[in-house]
């Protein structure tokens, strides 16, 4: 009977998710014992429950109002990877700091601006109080947490260096975001340029090269070759615009679906996007970093090597790499050193596969991988940096070319018909 009583009272996962997902926020203001005018929020079932846990708390309520809905709905923004980092570097530091978990997840929770974020940390603190471990409360959302992150926690839970762990891969989450932040920073400004240009290219065709295409003809000027042209390209532009539109986003939508789907579209794209002069090294370079920073972290959480290139495949952002690492995998599960299974790819350099097999005869294979990623970040980085010095006058060039040579091509029969008089 103890037990069934014991039974009765212990609230099972559904429903204590159940009953916070009933909680309303309120909003509160109170005088305190000073007559100081206190403000703060509350989750409860209402209103009156809210004034009752102030007054425990030897305050005056003045004010408890439900909180008010966030402007485009209660869901939010989206969780990005940068949120994931952020947390788990916060998740680290309190860990390492001592301070219990469940709190540490309450405590971050409570910070969160964005409602989707919040909602996820308290899902999982719901989780761990209902006796999962963190990477089981982890694994129910492989969204945001895949199952690199999972098997790098796991790890730790079973050597009981959880916070060290964390930490790792706290540093881990930020050093990748890191170098995708750089790579999309350094595109982004002459995508913008060019989105511009054609932007530009487009009114002066379709409003502006009309109207001199009329004036040319009421004064019975001759047109050279070049205005013509540019004339031709405003009455395509005009009639057939939305039509080419169409079909240039049809394109890139089937292209996408196409690599998402397709594993032998995705490995020949991505094989090309490898061999491109300077973007296809930058490319190649990333993917061998994420790989050695990836199974370094890995590898130094205690997760086996062949488990670890299982989830490593999938962190080197190239179909090539990762089907490469899979191989890789394949090779050492029947007793191959990880030095020779590199070497049978041929997609690493030899200073990596040289210094892959130092670490393995060293007994410190984790910390040589951190110098091969370190490396080739600092590579990428200067990759990058020498990308965008090289685009921005070839960006110049391409704006000189479409509206400068538009504008010289509409001037060109004013400059003959001047020349008559």
């Amino acid at each position: 009977m103890a037990i069934a009583a014991t039974a009765k009272k212990r609230p099972d996962t559904g429903a204590a998710r159940a009953e916070i997902s009933r909680l309303t926020t309120y909003t509160w203001i109170a005088l305190d014992k000073r007559g100081q005018k206190m403000r703060g929020e509350m989750p409860s079932k209402n209103a009156s429950l809210v004034k009752a846990e102030l007054r425990r708390q030897g305050m005056n309520p003045q004010t408890v109002k439900e909180k008010a809905k966030p402007l485009f709905g209660a869901a939010g923004s989206s969780i990005k990877p940068r949120d994931i980092s952020i947390f788990s570097r916060q998740i680290a530091t309190m860990m390492k700091s001592g301070v219990p978990m469940v709190q540490a997840f309450e405590i971050i929770a409570g910070g969160q601006r964005n409602v989707r974020m919040k909602n996820l940390l308290t899902d999982i603190k719901t989780s761990l109080e209902g006796g999962n471990s963190l990477h089981e409360a982890l694994a129910q959302h492989p969204v945001q947490f895949d199952e690199l992150y999972c098997n790098l926690v796991k790890a730790g839970e079973a050597a009981g260096v959880l916070d060290t762990v964390l930490d790792t891969v706290a540093t881990y989450k930020e050093r990748m975001e890191a170098m995708k932040a750089k790579i999309k920073k350094a595109m982004f400004y002459p995508a913008m340029v060019l989105s511009v240009a054609v932007i530009v290219s487009l009114v002066l065709l379709i409003f502006v090269v009309p109207v001199f295409s009329k004036v040319f003809k009421d004064a019975g000027a001759a047109m050279p070759a070049f205005t013509q042209m540019i004339i031709n390209a405003s009455d395509f532009v005009k009639n057939d615009g939305i039509f080419i539109l169409v079909v240039l986003v049809a394109i890139i939508v089937g292209l996408v679906m196409l690599y998402k789907r397709s594993t032998a579209f995705a490995q020949a794209l991505d094989r090309m996007s490898l061999k491109i002069p300077i973007i296809g090294n930058i490319l190649r370079e990333s993917a061998i970093a994420r790989f050695a920073r990836t199974l370094g972290v890995t590898f130094k959480a205690g997760v086996p090597l062949v488990e670890a290139l299982d989830a490593v495949a999938g962190a080197t952002g190239s179909v090539v790499y990762g089907n490469a690492v899979r191989q890789m995998r394949e090779d050492i599960s029947v007793g191959h050193k990880l030095e020779l299974a590199m070497r049978q790819t041929d997609l690493f350099p030899n200073m990596v596969v040289q210094m892959t097999a130092i670490g393995e005869e060293s007994g410190a294979l984790d910390t040589m991988l951190y110098k091969i990623a370190e490396f080739y970040e600092e590579e990428v980085n200067n990759a990058v940096d020498t990308l965008s010095t090289l685009l921005e006058p070839l960006i110049m060039v391409i704006i000189g070319i479409l509206v400068g040579g538009m504008v010289i091509g509409l001037y060109l029969p004013i400059f003959k018909l001047a020349g008559t008089f």
